[in-house]
């Protein structure tokens, strides 16, 4: 078995790669093919756990729409920013201490043959390897050193698909200018251009599409409407700038003063406003794309915090993940939004933190060893954190112990989550000495209440990706993931050319036959 390759470039980031290759995994596993995502190096700070350590969050779920378990074979390079020149390299789902203290451009050859390995394992195992790009393949200043987009294309003999976001204007140029600064070699791997993001009627795009084929010889084989919500996080973490309402289906009855609702195809429907959550958004925060599953919640309106007045009114306020919670704690305190938060809990209000926001809830972060920094937390629970070398990383299934106050509904409840985390959190000894102990919420250091059951901090990420967390907290039914990468699927079968994702996977004689 040698899997054929399908590839998935950008003429920019953000122009959809994450969400059409997931789109393709779900298709072709839906036709009964071994299915497997590949992406030669991820930078995010949004990752999951899987066998063999941790990848991006994008092939994790790139994965789970193929019908596959994830492993760190999908993504084998993962770059998790700790700075703006700065970052943490985490090869085959492990920490690189050599890597990450490497100049950017001498990683390329060290690291180029354990890519190839994992994808050349993954193509001996599968029909069909659906491969995604990074950035764009036309940065010519990068091509060099190129380990992710066209090297690797070239590598398999990709049939790549070069998808542009024509909402954003120029996508022709966009198109037109990528595929002319590929050498003639790369050129040819292209298959198909795809417009994405699309708006209005799609008759005042001609006569572009032909004028562009004639050009490059290369057809326009998809125009895909606009999307806002198809329910999988935003590629590499972008989040929206603006307050989300939720969308799923609810199992409540309205009630109360409603909120309109809008629908495609113009429809409303009203729903009820059930809570507000702020979610602070740091500069280095982590695994945003948990939050998803909140933007889906019926009657659910999210907010990314930068200010205090981001937080005015919000029945929670979260502290999210972070790569590096000691500086984030310091913007936190320079945007005033440590005093916003305790404000908020002070006044019965509920707070949670999760990984890194569990750190900055305790008293003290104390860094012996140069990973992240000390610094005084926010003093919202008698802990301290303690950032040691090792890096926990594993899956956690745990249940919640009883929890009093805004947070009680978790009580007993069951929970599968993962923990990617330096940090070693535990009671501060002098508070507990005097009597100033946090209560257990989770087992095994996992997680902590106060006195009052307002403030919870947990270490376990994907709280709230759980149905059964989602249904004590808000008795609300949310899209499954199922249903979610089958609309994706859908969606592009709708509006891709007929014929065009069959013959991206049909062999010739020189490949293999196998189906």
């Amino acid at each position: 078995m040698t899997a054929v390759c399908v590839m998935v470039l950008g003429t920019t980031s953000g122009a959809g790669k994450s969400w059409l290759t997931t789109a393709l995994c779900r298709h072709y596993a839906r036709l009964g093919l071994k299915v497997a995502p590949f992406k030669a190096q991820n930078m995010s700070n949004n990752a999951r756990v899987v066998a063999g350590g941790e990848i991006g969050s994008a092939q994790y779920f790139q994965a789970l729409a193929a019908n596959a378990e994830p492993d760190v074979r999908m993504n084998p390079l993962l770059l998790k920013p700790e700075a703006d020149t700065r970052s943490q390299v985490v090869l085959m789902g492990a920490v690189n201490r050599e890597l990450s203290d490497m100049p950017w451009r001498g990683r390329s050859e060290k690291v180029w043959p354990a890519i190839t390995a994992a994808l050349d394992a993954l193509r001996a195992e599968n029909d069909v390897i659906v491969i995604e790009g990074a950035g764009s393949p036309a940065e010519i200043n990068l091509h060099a050193s190129d380990i992710v987009n066209m090297r690797i294309a070239r590598h398999v003999q990709a049939r790549c698909l070069l998808v542009t976001d024509i909402d954003r204007g120029g996508a022709f140029a966009h198109l037109y200018g990528t595929w002319a600064l590929l050498p003639p070699d790369e050129r040819a791997l292209i298959q198909g251009f795809v417009l994405n993001k699309f708006r209005g009627d799609a008759a005042l795009l001609a006569p572009g599409p032909q004028m562009l084929q004639d050009l490059t010889g290369v057809p326009t084989v998809a125009t895909l409407p606009m999307w806002w919500q198809h329910g999988l996080p935003e590629e590499d973490g972008v989040f929206d700038t603006t307050p989300t309402l939720g969308t799923g289906v609810s199992s409540l009855p309205p009630e109360g003063a409603g909120f309109a609702l809008g629908r495609p195809g113009g429809k409303t429907v009203t729903q009820p406003l059930l809570r507000s959550i702020a979610v602070i958004a740091y500069p280095r925060i982590s695994n945003l794309d948990e939050f998803q599953p909140l933007k889906n919640v019926p009657g659910v309106r999210l907010v990314w915090a930068r200010t205090p007045a981001d937080c005015a009114g919000a029945d929670w306020i979260v502290l999210p993940g972070s790569k590096a919670t000691t500086a984030d704690l310091a913007w936190l305190r320079t945007q005033g939004l440590d005093r916003a938060v305790a404000e908020h809990a002070a006044q019965g209000r509920a707070v949670l933190g999760i990984c890194g926001g569990l750190q900055m809830l305790g008293e003290a972060l104390v860094d012996l060893h140069g990973i992240d920094g000390n610094a005084p937390g926010l003093g919202l629970l008698p802990l301290v954190t303690a950032f040691e070398p090792a890096k926990t990383v594993r899956r956690t299934p745990t249940r919640f112990a009883a929890i009093p106050g805004l947070w009680s509904a978790l009580s007993g409840v069951s929970v599968h989550g993962y923990e990617i985390h330096h940090g070693q959190t535990a009671q501060h000894p002098a508070m507990a000495a005097a009597g100033q102990v946090a209560q257990t919420a989770l087992p095994d250091g996992l997680g902590w209440h106060n006195a009052a059951g307002n403030v919870l901090g947990v270490y376990l990420h994907g709280l709230l990706e759980d149905p059964r967390v989602l249904q004590a907290l808000f008795g609300a039914a949310v899209p499954t993931l199922d249903s979610v990468f089958n609309g994706l699927a859908d969606f592009i079968e709708q509006h891709v050319e007929p014929g065009v994702l069959k013959a991206l996977i049909q062999t010739t004689s020189s490949e293999s036959t196998e189906p």
